[in-house]
């Protein structure tokens, strides 16, 4: 899966070609919970996007308040 969403997150800076969408805030979450079990590593497109994500200020506050209950994501 994660050959995939490289190979697409390689046209672009977001999901949707016309720009952040909720696509992009759909897959956030999902995302960072897969990287927590499998680290994304060598996808370089999709490493990339996934960054592009935490460092928006709406991900980056919903994140900081779930941090309280990460430590029971398995792992």
């Amino acid at each position: 899966a994660y050959d995939l969403l490289d190979q697409h997150m390689a046209g672009g800076e977001w999901v949707n070609e016309a720009g952040f969408s909720m696509a992009d805030c759909a897959a956030a979450a999902p995302l960072t919970f897969a990287d927590m079990q499998v680290p994304i590593g060598a996808h370089e497109n999709l490493a990339a996007y996934l960054e592009r994500l935490k460092a928006r200020p709406s991900f980056a506050r919903v994140w900081s308040e779930a941090e309280p209950y990460l430590a029971m994501v398995p792992k």
